[in-house]
């Protein structure tokens, strides 16, 4: 099968399971049907699925991923010692795990094709991401708390794993709560990945976006408490500072004394 059989395939299959879809029209274009394809993964409820589906997605996904371009981490210049900072989608990088910015149902965001990192990690690693998480917040019985961490498998992403983690959202004022429950969330997943032996990790902007923690104040408290973390522990694991926009390349480089 095509890229494009196998779009329509999956289209066709995820329309297929809701009766309300019967009338929806499969647009001509590959970019249209390329948004449809995410937009009915992104609203889809964590359900399993069949083996042909999953082998038909996994294939598809992987190919799109590796059209964009992997990043594998080894090929960048670090700063410092084990820090690196990296102007990229983190959905195309290549290292042990990459951070999600969840929200704490952890299964990831249902409006479709959002420009979240929430949305794209779960919409280029596949439907499994998404009922893996389910099933963990169903067994540990409760939401994920703000500024703690969890790992899950990376299905169709080149990373080894995603470590989920829930930051603040900002209302009125950052107040020391928000700014100690930021950090916290840095160092579990620094902990989480240690703890499974992970040699690498990146982190998105943690809590900026949607959650509205202002930029640089986030990034100075990213630095200070990874930066913090190895010191303490003398910990070798390897840190990517990924950022998407050029205002937080600028902040982060900076910070990071490059340039």
């Amino acid at each position: 099968m095509t890229q494009a059989e196998k779009r329509l395939y999956l289209i066709k299959a995820l329309l297929s399971e809701r009766r309300c879809y019967d009338d929806t029209l499969i647009p001509g274009k590959a970019e249209e049907q390329k948004r449809l394809l995410r937009s009915l993964m992104n609203i889809r409820a964590p359900e399993k699925t069949n083996e042909d589906f999953i082998r038909i997605q996994d294939e598809y996904l992987r190919a799109e991923t590796a059209a964009k371009g992997i990043t594998d981490f080894k090929t960048l210049v670090p700063i410092s010692d084990g820090i690196y900072l990296w102007q990229g989608d983190i959905t195309t990088l290549k290292c042990d795990a990459i951070v999600n910015a969840a929200n704490s149902k952890m299964t990831g965001c249902y409006y479709p094709c959002h420009g979240c990192i929430d949305n794209a990690i779960h919409s280029f690693a596949g439907i499994g991401l998404r009922l893996e998480c389910a099933e963990l917040i169903k067994r540990q019985g409760h939401d994920e708390p703000v500024g703690s961490a969890k790992i899950t498998g990376a299905y169709d992403l080149p990373c080894r794993y995603v470590i989920h983690t829930v930051g603040p959202f900002i209302g009125d004022a950052v107040t020391e709560e928000d700014e100690e429950a930021l950090a916290s969330c840095y160092r579990s997943c620094l902990m989480t990945a240690e703890e499974y032996g992970l040699r690498s990790i990146a982190f998105c902007c943690i809590s900026t976006g949607e959650f509205h923690f202002p930029n640089k104040r986030a990034a100075e408290i990213a630095v200070e408490t990874v930066m913090s973390y190895k010191k303490r522990t003398d910990s070798k694991i390897e840190v990517i500072f990924n950022v998407f926009k050029s205002m937080d390349y600028e902040i982060y480089r900076e910070l990071l004394g490059e340039g």
